[in-house]
């Protein structure tokens, strides 16, 4: 089974990039490998060069990680009350429907403000309903994401880490 986790965001040195990688050295120390795809290797030229059916070169491995993908981990940051637009574009440029057609999800909010993307991740929920992508029923929302990592980049907060733990191992089962 393949899994990969999604940063999605385009931003470059991004909180989301950094919870990736927690995510994916925890997943790792439980025994699941799992990739991380960040929006940042997106193609500069994507809404002009592979949505409506028309694929770049620079987008086929991207588009080989998510048909090989069983299992997805999306790492959603808050972009003004919802997800990211990058985001949809990404979803809108993979293969339809096989790309996510009965493939598994689990969703993470994550936002610098005190609510971890609520409105985001329900938003998305939506997408991945009409995508027939199965979401876990547990999702995490991470507010004041900039006081969550300590200085090796790994979440301290007891209670964050004790939710994330708890996604992990459910995702793990899902």
């Amino acid at each position: 089974m393949t899994t990969t986790i999604i940063s999605s965001t385009n931003r470059s040195n991004s909180s989301t990039y950094k919870l990736s990688q927690y995510y994916q050295k925890r997943l790792r120390e439980k025994g699941v490998d799992a990739g991380i795809l960040s929006l940042t290797q997106l193609p500069e030229n994507i809404i002009e060069s592979d949505l409506y059916n028309k694929r770049s070169e620079a987008f086929k491995p991207i588009q080989d990680i998510v048909s090989q993908t069983d299992k997805f981990l999306f790492i959603i940051p808050e972009y003004n009350g919802s997800f990211p637009g990058v985001l949809k574009v990404f979803m809108d440029a993979c293969n339809f429907p096989e790309s996510f057609y009965d493939k598994k999800a689990a969703l993470v909010g994550l936002s610098s403000g005190k609510y971890g993307n609520i409105r985001g991740i329900d938003h998305f929920t939506g997408v991945c309903h009409y995508m027939h992508l199965q979401v876990m029923q547990l999702k995490i929302h991470i507010g004041s994401i900039n006081k969550e990592f300590d200085a090796d980049n790994n979440l301290f907060q007891k209670d964050t880490v004790q939710f994330t733990e708890e996604q992990m191992d459910k995702f793990i089962l899902f």
